[in-house]
């Protein structure tokens, strides 16, 4: 029997839950990818995660910490002393403005502690909704969808979005799954599409959710051959 003919509706609650608690079984390693210790780190970690990957940005981070441990130091950064340090991540002299930015504004509105609600998170430079969701989600305890490219792609081929849009992508998902699983459900589309559900050759005959999703065959169903394509970042 074709593993489509087995699965539930597609874009609905029962289905949204069935993939989560499937995609918990095959990843129960699943977490925020990015090393931090503390609010600020994950933050100033997350702002630094665009246009590069996270093992660079974990390779970056515990000099950079130590150097800059509170926001004041961002804010009072040498401009060349950030820029060196960050240069290995590209776009190293926009990022290192931004933290100069990002210091001063936590200094100045909120005592230099980083806020926990999404309105003061967005009016910070250089944070958007994803990297506010991924603060409030794993430095917080606030649950949160952190619509990467991962997670919006995942959401598509699963049938719980049509949208391109991150932030409508994101209230799709949360009409489907109970606020209490918003963030390690991400975790687990994040690893899944790193690892097996890949944009270009998705491995669907290696793939855990094959009977749950509409998109099986997009990719190689063959299992063999699916199975080589299934990478650890």
């Amino acid at each position: 029997m074709d593993p489509a003919d087995r699965r539930p509706p597609a874009g609905t609650p029962e289905q949204a839950l069935a993939v989560d608690d499937r995609l918990a079984e095959a990843w129960p390693d699943a977490r925020c990818e990015l090393d931090f210790t503390n609010p600020l780190g994950l933050l100033v970690a997350t702002v630094l995660s665009a246009q590069t990957t996270d093992r660079r940005v974990n390779a970056v981070t515990p000099t950079l910490f130590a150097r800059y441990p509170h926001a004041a130091a961002y804010a009072g950064a040498q401009r060349e002393d950030l820029e060196e340090l960050l240069r290995p991540l590209g776009f190293f002299r926009a990022k290192a403005g931004t933290l100069q930015r990002l210091g001063a504004a936590l200094v100045e509105d909120h005592d230099g502690a980083v806020p926990a609600t999404l309105p003061e998170l967005v009016r910070l430079p250089g944070v958007g909704r994803k990297t506010a969701n991924v603060v409030l989600g794993n430095a917080f305890g606030v649950p949160g969808i952190t619509v990467d490219t991962h997670v919006g792609r995942l959401a598509r081929r699963l049938g719980w979005s049509t949208q391109q849009d991150p932030v409508k992508v994101e209230q799709d998902i949360a009409a489907l799954l109970p606020a209490e699983r918003w963030t390690m459900a991400c975790h687990r589309l994040i690893f899944h599409g790193r690892r097996v559900c890949h944009a270009r050759r998705p491995a669907c005959g290696a793939c855990v959710l094959a009977d749950l999703c509409p998109s099986y065959g997009t990719g190689e169903t063959d299992p063999e051959r699916a199975a080589a394509l299934v990478t650890v970042p």
